[in-house]
């Protein structure tokens, strides 16, 4: 029943150019910290090739005005896989720890749940940064006890790979809710000899007193097996055999989910040995080539197992480029950030708006296109939803927009709605069509750009358009307010009532407008 209503819902939303009759396997590569110039098909004054991600494009589409919904690896990953901004939930700024309360509740629905409500194998690979439960605390760990409020526990049925990034430590290879090796030693960050920051790799300590004694740091936990530069590959190797697990259920009608966030290019910049030397961008080149490498791999798989033509994969990045954009520019000539303002943290262009494909041979009408319009990452829980032929419940996936329709159809006509924004200190800007409106945060006051004729963020033209910044303020409290982006009933907007970064309105205001009954 589950497979003959799907497929009427498929015939329903999708135009007949012979998309196959069973839904797809859809796989989301994420990469870490990756800049919108780090693509050689979106900069053509890269200092390196990316093949792969090139081939993604060509095969597929490239969304070049696409953004994550923060500028941190934390929100972020919360808004990819939920749909909803996190600066509605109480994390308001920064990221995670290793160690912390997820961030996800167990009720709120994800990607990865949605999809295995309608038949899906699930998987995640890779970086969490979500937070977990480790059993214990750092003094008096017992790893032989399950991992808790982790990814099995928000609709994955399989994981593999590491709780947060490589600076936070608890380093371990994590199966399921154990570590084979559990993380009983301890490190600090060790030099880095192709790149301007650091390591982790053996000898390790046995204490942190040892770890402070030998590098004059605080140690954090580590296992015995765990060499950071490792990641890669653990990760497209696990991540291939659990996909071969599923080839033969997947080509029967049972798809495949696979979340794959890797560590790269974040910190520590660690390209393996036969990557030297290649691209002309150093260290940094090496690392984003042997990511394309990796997505390579991925590629090949599918098309070997036959399962190639009715896979969707997503390819994106976390937010902008580590503020080591600046030294590449100066050594290489190379911008992570292409043509944009800022990078990884900031409020600007260069923080959020990231490389974007989608590759689906059975599905994509007319590819190898771009779409310039605007989307967010938190759109692709709607429109994998649309998909399916899935009425979202009213409490979830409160700010995604589905964009299936551009994926099948290169005449559409679909327009975004705003699209809020939100750096690492907070700050916020709404997005509408070209315009942008960065909201006034602690001594910085309103900018407004017109990103179609100034992407760059250079002229800031806030007092010469006052009738459309008190529009678009109202749309962006209207936003914050109630709860939601999309049409709906009000949504539980956050769990800890007003705070100081939404600086252009009084927490009077804003206790009035979040009422179920206010007029917005």
């Amino acid at each position: 029943m589950f497979r003959i209503c799907l497929l009427l819902a498929l015939i329903s939303i999708v135009p007949n150019f012979g998309i196959a009759a069973q839904p797809p396997n859809v796989i989301i590569i994420y990469t870490d910290d990756q800049g919108f110039g780090d693509a050689s098909c979106l900069n053509p004054l890269a200092k390196f090739e990316t093949p792969n991600l090139d081939r993604l494009a060509n095969e597929g589409i490239a969304f070049t005005n696409a953004h994550s919904s923060d500028t941190v690896c934390t929100p972020s990953r919360y808004g990819l896989l939920t749909g909803r901004y996190c600066w509605r939930t109480n994390h308001k700024t920064g990221v995670l720890g290793a160690e912390a309360k997820c961030l996800i509740s167990d009720d709120r629905m994800t990607i990865a749940s949605m999809l295995k409500e309608n038949g899906y194998n699930t998987a995640m690979v890779g970086k969490w940064h979500l937070g977990m439960d480790f059993p214990g605390d750092e003094q008096s760990r017992d790893w032989s006890k399950p991992v808790q409020d982790m990814p099995l526990d928000k609709g994955f049925e399989y994981f593999y790979g590491i709780p947060a990034s490589l600076n936070y430590g608890v380093l371990a290879w994590f199966e399921g809710r154990y570590a084979k090796v559990p993380p009983t030693l301890y490190t600090a960050k060790k030099p880095n000899k192709r790149h301007i920051d650091y390591r982790i790799k053996p000898p390790y300590q046995q204490t942190p007193e040892e770890t402070r004694q030998v590098l004059k740091k605080q140690g954090m936990e580590v296992a015995e097996d765990f060499i950071d530069n490792h990641c890669l590959t653990r990760f497209t190797d696990k991540a291939i055999e659990w996909m071969q697990g599923r080839a033969t259920e997947a080509k029967n009608g049972k798809p495949f989910f696979l979340y794959l966030p890797y560590t790269s290019p974040h910190y520590p910049v660690c390209p393996l040995p036969e990557f030297h030397g290649k691209g002309e961008c150093g260290g940094y080149g090496e690392f984003m080539i042997e990511t394309d490498y990796h997505v390579g791999r991925i590629l090949k798989f599918l098309d070997e197992s036959g399962l190639d033509e009715n896979t969707m994969i997503i390819f994106t990045s976390d937010n902008g480029p580590e503020k080591s954009w600046q030294q590449r520019i100066k050594d290489f000539d190379h911008r992570s950030n292409a043509n944009y303002r800022g990078g990884k943290r900031d409020i600007y262009e260069g923080g959020h708006r990231v490389p974007f494909f989608v590759r689906w041979p059975n599905g994509i009408n007319n590819p190898g296109r771009t779409w310039d319009g605007l989307v967010g990452q938190v759109d692709i829980l709607a429109t994998l939803a649309s998909l399916h032929n899935f009425n979202l419940p009213d409490q979830t996936g409160e700010d995604s927009q589905s964009f299936l329709a551009v994926l099948t159809d290169s005449a559409t006509d679909h327009e975004r709605l705003p699209l809020i924004n939100h750096g690492a200190n907070g700050r916020f800007s709404i997005t509408d069509g070209t315009w942008k409106l960065i909201m006034p945060h602690r001594k910085s006051k309103a900018e407004l750009y017109n990103l179609s004729g100034d992407p760059s963020e250079s002229l800031n033209v806030i007092d010469d358009h006052p009738e459309l910044v008190e529009e678009l303020t109202r749309k962006i409290t209207r936003i914050v307010c109630s709860g939601r982006t999309i049409p709906g009933p009000r949504s539980a907007n956050n769990d800890t009532g007003y705070w100081n970064d939404l600086i252009w309105l009084s927490e009077d205001e804003y206790v009035k407008k979040s009422h179920p009954k206010a007029k917005l």
